[in-house]
């Protein structure tokens, strides 16, 4: 029998959305609740330049899961809050790198426990080892779903 028989709400797409949307809403919530006028995409961007600040735009896009005219806008309007900056990437001047400003600096930590708070506030009630088991599902599916999975499937399974 197939796994795949749901009603329409117990889609995965539609659970996960539904998820998704709850935790955004509540973490921009808390952001406007400590005074921080920043977006959850805008947070988002941010994040992954505190990880690794001077990223390019092409590589914000990969890792947000974002287009380039997103990015763009996105950058643009923190740009606009002193919180990144442009600069030419030394090796070719085409390419964009968006840098961290000292404003944007001192705002990581409160986002990031603003975030751990949010997190904490949806987890309730939810063990380490359900939580465990959904990261794992959901890991299962995007692999089952992305170019490079399906390569090597089709690599595992031929007779090549």
């Amino acid at each position: 029998m197939l796994n795949n028989q749901f009603k329409r709400g117990e889609l995965y797409s539609v659970i996960t959305g539904m998820a998704s949307i709850a935790v955004a809403r509540r973490l921009q919530k808390n952001f406007r609740q400590a005074g921080l006028d920043i977006t959850i995409e805008q947070w988002s961007i941010l994040y992954h330049l505190w990880k690794e600040d001077g990223l390019s735009q092409q590589e914000l896009c990969n890792r947000t899961f974002r287009d380039k005219p997103s990015v763009t806008r996105l950058v643009d309007n923190l740009e606009k809050q002193k919180l990144v900056m442009r600069a030419a990437a030394k090796n070719d001047r085409r390419i964009n790198l968006i840098c961290l400003t000292d404003t944007a600096r001192n705002l990581q930590q409160s986002t990031i426990d603003l975030a751990n708070k949010t997190m904490d506030e949806a987890l309730v009630n939810i063990t380490k080892a359900e939580i465990d088991t959904v990261k794992k599902v959901l890991q299962q599916v995007y692999d089952n779903l992305t170019p490079t999975q399906a390569l090597e499937d089709l690599r595992v399974n031929s007779d090549l």
